[in-house]
Protein backbone atom coordinates (compact mmCIF):
# COMPACT_ATOMS: atom_id res chain seq x y z
CA UNK A 1 0.00 0.00 0.00
CA UNK A 2 1.42 3.71 -0.41
CA UNK A 3 3.21 4.91 2.37
CA UNK A 4 1.09 8.02 4.13
CA UNK A 5 3.65 10.84 3.13
CA UNK A 6 2.62 9.86 -0.17
CA UNK A 7 -0.96 9.61 0.75
CA UNK A 8 -1.18 13.05 1.87
CA UNK A 9 1.35 14.60 -0.19
CA UNK A 10 -1.31 16.82 -1.57
CA UNK A 11 -2.08 18.53 2.37
CA UNK A 12 1.36 18.78 2.96
CA UNK A 13 1.78 21.12 -0.12
CA UNK A 14 -0.44 23.16 1.32
CA UNK A 15 0.60 23.04 4.87
CA UNK A 16 1.32 26.76 5.31
CA UNK A 17 0.22 26.33 9.47
CA UNK A 18 3.07 28.46 12.01
CA UNK A 19 4.05 25.74 14.62
CA UNK A 20 2.94 25.97 18.15
CA UNK A 21 -0.13 27.91 19.26
CA UNK A 22 -1.67 30.54 17.60
CA UNK A 23 -4.68 32.28 18.61
CA UNK A 24 -6.98 33.14 15.54
CA UNK A 25 -8.31 36.73 14.71
CA UNK A 26 -12.36 36.41 14.76
CA UNK A 27 -14.94 39.12 13.69
CA UNK A 28 -14.90 42.21 15.64
CA UNK A 29 -17.15 42.12 18.63
CA UNK A 30 -17.13 37.84 18.58
CA UNK A 31 -17.32 36.80 22.08
CA UNK A 32 -14.86 33.19 21.33
CA UNK A 33 -11.61 32.69 21.14
CA UNK A 34 -10.28 30.13 18.66
CA UNK A 35 -6.91 28.85 19.42
CA UNK A 36 -4.84 26.36 16.44
CA UNK A 37 -2.58 23.94 18.03
CA UNK A 38 -0.06 22.25 15.35
CA UNK A 39 -0.24 18.49 16.72
CA UNK A 40 2.60 15.71 15.11
CA UNK A 41 2.57 11.92 15.19
CA UNK A 42 2.95 10.98 11.36
CA UNK A 43 1.25 13.82 9.95
CA UNK A 44 1.14 17.93 11.30
CA UNK A 45 -2.70 18.56 11.76
CA UNK A 46 -4.66 21.64 12.95
CA UNK A 47 -6.66 21.13 15.79
CA UNK A 48 -8.67 23.84 17.51
CA UNK A 49 -10.34 24.54 20.84
CA UNK A 50 -13.33 26.61 20.15
CA UNK A 51 -14.50 28.58 23.54
CA UNK A 52 -17.02 30.99 25.12
CA UNK A 53 -14.59 34.19 26.24
CA UNK A 54 -17.22 34.59 29.40
CA UNK A 55 -17.41 31.04 30.70
CA UNK A 56 -14.15 29.82 29.80
CA UNK A 57 -16.04 26.69 28.30
CA UNK A 58 -15.94 25.13 24.86
CA UNK A 59 -14.83 22.69 22.51
CA UNK A 60 -11.64 20.68 21.15
CA UNK A 61 -11.82 19.87 17.65
CA UNK A 62 -10.04 17.47 15.55
CA UNK A 63 -7.35 16.39 18.06
CA UNK A 64 -4.76 14.26 16.20
CA UNK A 65 -1.90 13.97 18.29
CA UNK A 66 0.07 15.22 21.13
CA UNK A 67 -2.62 14.51 23.94
CA UNK A 68 -0.31 16.10 26.62
CA UNK A 69 -0.05 19.19 24.88
CA UNK A 70 -3.31 19.88 24.39
CA UNK A 71 -4.04 19.49 28.00
CA UNK A 72 -1.71 21.64 28.59
CA UNK A 73 -2.82 24.30 26.70
CA UNK A 74 -6.68 23.78 28.00
CA UNK A 75 -4.81 24.29 31.55
CA UNK A 76 -2.93 27.49 30.58
CA UNK A 77 -6.26 29.11 28.88
CA UNK A 78 -8.14 27.94 32.22
CA UNK A 79 -10.30 26.22 30.20
CA UNK A 80 -13.30 23.53 30.54
CA UNK A 81 -13.62 21.14 27.60
CA UNK A 82 -17.24 19.97 27.14
CA UNK A 83 -16.87 17.78 24.14
CA UNK A 84 -14.38 16.69 21.23
CA UNK A 85 -16.21 17.31 17.62
CA UNK A 86 -14.36 15.24 15.09
CA UNK A 87 -14.46 16.19 11.45
CA UNK A 88 -13.73 12.95 9.91
CA UNK A 89 -12.04 9.71 11.07
CA UNK A 90 -8.80 10.36 9.54
CA UNK A 91 -5.80 8.79 12.02
CA UNK A 92 -4.39 12.27 11.99
CA UNK A 93 -7.43 13.30 13.43
CA UNK A 94 -8.45 11.25 15.90
CA UNK A 95 -5.35 9.82 17.20
CA UNK A 96 -5.65 11.85 20.58
CA UNK A 97 -9.17 11.04 21.38
CA UNK A 98 -8.68 8.04 23.10
CA UNK A 99 -6.78 10.00 25.77
CA UNK A 100 -8.50 12.67 26.15
CA UNK A 101 -11.55 11.31 26.83
CA UNK A 102 -10.68 8.97 29.18
CA UNK A 103 -9.04 12.18 31.37
CA UNK A 104 -11.79 14.93 30.39
CA UNK A 105 -14.68 12.41 30.46
CA UNK A 106 -16.18 14.08 27.92
CA UNK A 107 -18.51 13.25 24.51
CA UNK A 108 -16.88 12.86 21.36
CA UNK A 109 -19.17 13.63 18.56
CA UNK A 110 -18.85 12.71 14.62
CA UNK A 111 -20.98 12.60 11.39
CA UNK A 112 -23.79 9.68 11.18
CA UNK A 113 -21.30 8.01 8.80
CA UNK A 114 -18.36 7.98 11.54
CA UNK A 115 -18.56 4.89 12.36
CA UNK A 116 -17.06 3.40 8.89
CA UNK A 117 -14.05 5.10 10.29
CA UNK A 118 -13.76 5.09 14.49
CA UNK A 119 -14.31 0.97 14.06
CA UNK A 120 -12.04 0.46 11.22
CA UNK A 121 -8.13 1.20 11.51
CA UNK A 122 -7.60 0.26 7.95
CA UNK A 123 -10.10 2.92 6.45
CA UNK A 124 -8.80 5.21 9.40
CA UNK A 125 -6.04 4.68 7.68
CA UNK A 126 -4.24 4.19 11.31
CA UNK A 127 -3.71 0.51 9.97
CA UNK A 128 -0.75 1.74 7.80
CA UNK A 129 1.13 2.77 11.50
CA UNK A 130 2.50 1.14 14.71
CA UNK A 131 -0.32 1.90 16.38
CA UNK A 132 -3.60 0.73 15.08
CA UNK A 133 -7.05 3.09 16.52
CA UNK A 134 -10.60 1.99 16.93
CA UNK A 135 -12.82 4.66 18.95
CA UNK A 136 -15.30 2.93 20.46
CA UNK A 137 -17.24 5.88 22.68
CA UNK A 138 -18.71 8.15 20.07
CA UNK A 139 -21.94 9.92 19.55
CA UNK A 140 -23.03 10.11 15.75
CA UNK A 141 -25.17 12.78 14.97
CA UNK A 142 -27.09 13.71 11.95
CA UNK A 143 -26.84 16.49 9.20
CA UNK A 144 -28.37 20.08 10.86
CA UNK A 145 -27.19 18.56 14.19
CA UNK A 146 -27.07 21.75 17.09
CA UNK A 147 -23.89 21.29 19.82
CA UNK A 148 -24.37 23.49 22.74
CA UNK A 149 -22.90 24.50 25.35
CA UNK A 150 -24.23 23.28 28.50
CA UNK A 151 -22.68 25.86 30.41
CA UNK A 152 -23.76 28.42 27.87
CA UNK A 153 -26.59 27.46 25.20
CA UNK A 154 -26.59 30.40 22.90
CA UNK A 155 -22.68 29.39 22.85
CA UNK A 156 -23.28 26.50 19.44
CA UNK A 157 -22.38 24.89 16.45
CA UNK A 158 -23.89 23.32 13.36
CA UNK A 159 -22.86 20.30 12.12
CA UNK A 160 -23.23 19.94 8.14
CA UNK A 161 -22.59 16.95 6.20
CA UNK A 162 -19.81 17.42 3.73
CA UNK A 163 -19.06 14.10 2.32
CA UNK A 164 -16.09 13.59 -0.52
CA UNK A 165 -12.80 13.46 1.05
CA UNK A 166 -14.08 10.24 3.28
CA UNK A 167 -17.52 9.02 3.11
CA UNK A 168 -18.11 10.93 6.84
CA UNK A 169 -17.49 14.05 6.22
CA UNK A 170 -18.96 17.57 8.06
CA UNK A 171 -17.83 20.77 8.85
CA UNK A 172 -19.03 22.37 12.00
CA UNK A 173 -20.31 26.17 11.68
CA UNK A 174 -21.24 29.19 13.81
CA UNK A 175 -23.27 32.06 12.57
CA UNK A 176 -22.75 34.15 15.46
CA UNK A 177 -18.78 33.71 15.32
CA UNK A 178 -18.65 33.69 11.22
CA UNK A 179 -16.20 30.76 11.45
CA UNK A 180 -16.32 27.20 10.38
CA UNK A 181 -14.07 24.34 10.81
CA UNK A 182 -14.06 22.53 7.68
CA UNK A 183 -11.87 19.38 8.60
CA UNK A 184 -9.85 18.50 4.53
CA UNK A 185 -12.79 18.90 2.73
CA UNK A 186 -11.30 22.58 1.42
CA UNK A 187 -7.46 24.09 1.97
CA UNK A 188 -6.23 27.40 0.89
CA UNK A 189 -6.12 27.51 -2.49
CA UNK A 190 -7.00 23.17 -2.63
CA UNK A 191 -9.48 20.76 -1.09
CA UNK A 192 -8.99 17.45 0.27
CA UNK A 193 -7.67 14.34 -1.45
CA UNK A 194 -10.32 12.15 -2.45
CA UNK A 195 -8.37 8.60 -3.70
CA UNK A 196 -8.68 6.98 -0.08
CA UNK A 197 -11.58 5.05 1.38
CA UNK A 198 -14.76 6.51 0.80
CA UNK A 199 -13.43 9.19 -1.03
CA UNK A 200 -15.51 11.04 -3.80
CA UNK A 201 -14.84 13.72 -5.55
CA UNK A 202 -17.58 15.22 -7.22
CA UNK A 203 -19.50 14.88 -4.26
CA UNK A 204 -16.58 16.84 -2.10
CA UNK A 205 -16.61 19.78 -5.03
CA UNK A 206 -20.49 19.86 -5.18
CA UNK A 207 -20.68 20.08 -1.37
CA UNK A 208 -17.91 22.75 -1.16
CA UNK A 209 -19.81 24.75 -3.95
CA UNK A 210 -23.29 24.11 -1.84
CA UNK A 211 -22.29 24.35 1.94
CA UNK A 212 -19.24 26.06 2.15
CA UNK A 213 -18.69 28.76 -0.79
CA UNK A 214 -22.38 30.27 0.06
CA UNK A 215 -21.04 30.75 3.42
CA UNK A 216 -21.14 34.29 4.32
CA UNK A 217 -17.78 35.91 2.18
CA UNK A 218 -16.00 36.67 5.10
CA UNK A 219 -16.24 33.07 7.12
CA UNK A 220 -13.01 32.18 8.66
CA UNK A 221 -12.33 28.14 7.03
CA UNK A 222 -10.48 26.64 9.40
CA UNK A 223 -9.05 23.39 7.92
CA UNK A 224 -6.53 20.27 9.20
CA UNK A 225 -3.78 21.24 6.88
CA UNK A 226 -3.63 25.08 5.96
CA UNK A 227 -3.97 28.76 6.93
CA UNK A 228 -7.12 29.91 6.95
CA UNK A 229 -8.89 30.97 3.83
CA UNK A 230 -12.77 32.39 3.09
CA UNK A 231 -15.22 31.46 0.72
CA UNK A 232 -14.35 34.77 -0.67
CA UNK A 233 -11.02 33.85 -1.38
CA UNK A 234 -11.69 30.24 -2.34
CA UNK A 235 -14.87 30.73 -4.68
CA UNK A 236 -13.18 31.99 -7.74
CA UNK A 237 -10.48 28.52 -8.10
CA UNK A 238 -11.61 27.12 -11.75
CA UNK A 239 -12.11 23.80 -9.82
CA UNK A 240 -15.30 24.95 -8.50
CA UNK A 241 -16.28 26.04 -11.11
CA UNK A 242 -19.23 24.38 -13.15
Amino acid sequence: SRGLGDVYKRQAQHDLRPSGMTTIQTKKGAICMILQATVTKYIPTNAYIYADNETKHGFLIDPGAQAGKLLELIREKGLTIEAILLTHGHFDHIGAVSELQETLKIPVYMGQKGRLYAENSVWNLSAQTDEPIVLSDVTYLEDHAIIALKEKPAFQLELLELPGHTADGVIYYTKADEAAFVGDSIFQGSYGRTDMYGGDEQALLRGIRERILTLPPKTLLLSGHSAPTTPADEQGRSWYQL
